[in-house]
This record gives C-alpha cells, sequence and structure tokens, in this order.
C-alpha cells in the first residue's frame, strides 16, 4: 500500500483482481498449443482463434479496470490462487 506524505494510506479502498499473468498463460497455451493442433479443423481453428481474441479483449479491459481503480484512489491487490491467505472476515476455499 502506498504512503501520502504524513504517511497515512493515499488509497480509500481495496479491490482484488487476478494477477494479470493468468491471462497470458492461457493466452500461451492457446497461442503454441492449441493453434497448433486445431490446424487440421477448420472448425476447431476458428473456435481457437476467437477464444484468443476474447481473452485479449478480457486483458485489455482488465488493464484498464487497474487504471481507473487507481485513479479512483483504490488499491489493486492480485490474487493468485483461490485458496490464497484472505483478510479476517472472507471466507478461504479450498480444493
Amino acid at each position: 500500500m502506498q504512503s501520502g506524505v504524513s504517511g497515512e494510506s493515499i488509497f480509500m479502498d481495496r479491490i482484488k483482481l487476478p494477477s494479470l499473468v493468468h491471462y497470458e498463460l492461457i493466452l500461451q497455451v492457446l497461442e503454441r498449443q492449441a493453434t497448433v493442433a486445431a490446424d487440421r479443423d477448420p472448425i476447431v481453428r476458428e473456435r481457437v482463434q476467437q477464444l484468443i481474441v476474447t481473452l485479449r479483449k478480457a486483458l485489455s479491459q482488465h488493464k484498464l479496470l487497474e487504471d481507473v481503480c487507481r485513479h479512483q484512489k483504490m488499491e489493486v491487490e492480485h490474487v493468485w490462487a483461490l485458496n490464497s491467505v484472505v483478510g479476517r472476515n472472507e471466507v478461504t476455499t479450498r480444493d
């Protein structure tokens, strides 16, 4: 969390969002592996390409959301897994 000149937090609220690396991992699997396997079937290849485009749009929207949150003085906390340690009053999900 960032601090202002007087040592107090400049962020009013916090929002938890997935880490951007999650999008990148899925995109790499689709682009490097699924696309190659789907080359033999034009219908599957088209669906994989549509999914890649959709995920790229989602990644772009996620980055815009982070920018808006920071502009609104909301701290963005990246979540890496559902079973991560969370705040006091939140429920954790375990596999």
